[in-house]
């Protein structure tokens, strides 16, 4: 480990601690190397069920994002009262498609397959809660094209990958070898990973949470 990154100072001032709701590892990391180093909270939300009644009740597609990241910080919100908490989550859309996690490998190919030679969006989207009530929902989307592939160079990037592309919507992780798979990007590198880093900075130093 870098020692100078170990020894960063934390940038953080409000009354109460930050708590990430997210297993994520690059949105703790982000956070991490921007001097924000969040307490970790898990909370257990159905996503499919949640995703179904947004979508059912008629909410628009490109904002499920942003309500799934607000069911979160309100979830933890309820546990950890006094904290901000930040949720956060992100979509994926081809057209009028969503697309998840895959399953398994050979999901994962198809996503890769549906996916090239195409153009997608990301929405990734933020919300703080305190003490049961939202202070803020922001969210932020990029385009990324993934070039045209064949299918045996599919199924080495998966052989290379592994098991990890299950973790990440459209079975690729930009910012590791999924990177190979793209020809064009238009987007903020961290709604790209899954927290627009911008838009949150913007707000905690306008409420004056931060110290920078």
């Amino acid at each position: 480990m870098d020692a100078s990154a170990s020894a960063r100072p934390g940038v953080w001032c409000g009354e109460a601690p930050l708590v990430l709701a997210s297993k994520s590892a690059p949105r703790r990391a982000m956070l991490k190397a921007a001097g924000l180093d969040p307490q970790l909270i898990c909370v257990e939300i159905d996503e499919r069920a949640a995703e179904g009644r947004f979508l059912q009740g008629g909410g628009r597609l490109e904002s499920l994002a942003a309500a799934l990241a607000e069911e979160k910080a309100l979830a933890a919100s309820r546990s950890r009262g006094d904290a901000y908490c930040l949720g956060a989550d992100q979509t994926l859309t081809l057209g009028d498609r969503i697309m998840h996690k895959p399953r398994d490998l050979v999901e994962a190919a198809r996503s890769l397959a549906a996916l090239a030679g195409r153009e997608h969006r990301l929405t990734s989207a933020f919300s703080i809660a305190r003490a049961g009530r939202t202070l803020v929902v922001d969210a932020d989307h990029a385009h990324l094209r993934m070039r045209a592939l064949e299918p045996r160079e599919i199924e080495l990037y998966l052989e290379l990958a592994g098991g990890a592309v299950l973790s990440s919507v459209g079975a690729y992780q930009f910012e590791g070898l999924g990177v190979h798979l793209f020809d064009r990007v238009e987007g903020d590198f961290g709604t790209i990973l899954g927290l627009p880093m911008l838009r949150l900075l913007h707000w905690l130093r306008q409420e004056k949470l931060m110290l920078i």
